[in-house]
């Protein structure tokens, strides 16, 4: 058991039958009444997030995941399959279990699934990824002085905003936490 006055960044635990990680929190002692913890915790399985102040003496269970890196092998209809790098045992996950992590993802690539208790409950993919643009408009000289932006489409299906100079055929890295386009390889 650990006490909300013990929180740390990262750190996860059970509530409500849900599992939760701590984003932020902050320690606050007001100058009349008793102390309290801020906090910022986002559920795991969801991916909301919420603020929630708790007193330093409550007790949560904490939560313990495992992370295994597997490498995305295919998707057959509702099925992806990824397949353990140490056991080479396939899992097939369906998309509800994984939800939209999956945008930046190609085929071979090695990502972390999130196992709680044995059930696998989420999907972290590289942090940055190399994919190619397969769908853009032309770019037209001299309108890079505004830092304008395009929408293009990756090799995975999905659809970013990159700068203007950016043309179909290039090879970009994108931070997959965000889907934010970083530079161009």
């Amino acid at each position: 058991m650990i006490t909300a006055g013990d929180f740390k960044n990262g750190m996860t635990f059970e509530m409500d039958d849900q599992v939760y990680q701590v984003v932020e929190f902050q320690h606050v002692k007001p100058g009349k009444g008793a102390a309290f913890v801020r906090t910022k915790i986002k559920n795991i399985v969801t991916g909301a997030t919420v603020e929630r102040s708790f007193s330093p003496s409550d007790k949560f269970p904490r939560a313990h995941i495992n992370r295994r890196d597997m490498q995305y092998l295919y998707n057959d209809g509702d099925l992806y399959y990824f397949m353990d790098e140490e056991t080479f045992e396939q899992l097939p996950l369906n998309a509800e279990s994984i939800g939209d992590k999956l945008e930046f993802v190609k085929e071979n690539m090695t990502c972390k699934i999130l196992l709680f208790k044995g059930q696998v409950i989420g999907l972290e993919p590289p942090t940055f990824v190399e994919l190619e643009i397969t769908e853009t408009e032309p770019g037209f000289k001299g309108d890079t002085a505004t830092g304008a932006t395009k929408p293009a489409v990756v090799e995975t299906g999905a659809q970013i905003k990159v700068p203007l100079f950016v043309n179909q055929g290039d090879i970009v890295r994108v931070d997959t936490r965000s889907g934010e386009y970083m530079e161009r390889v």
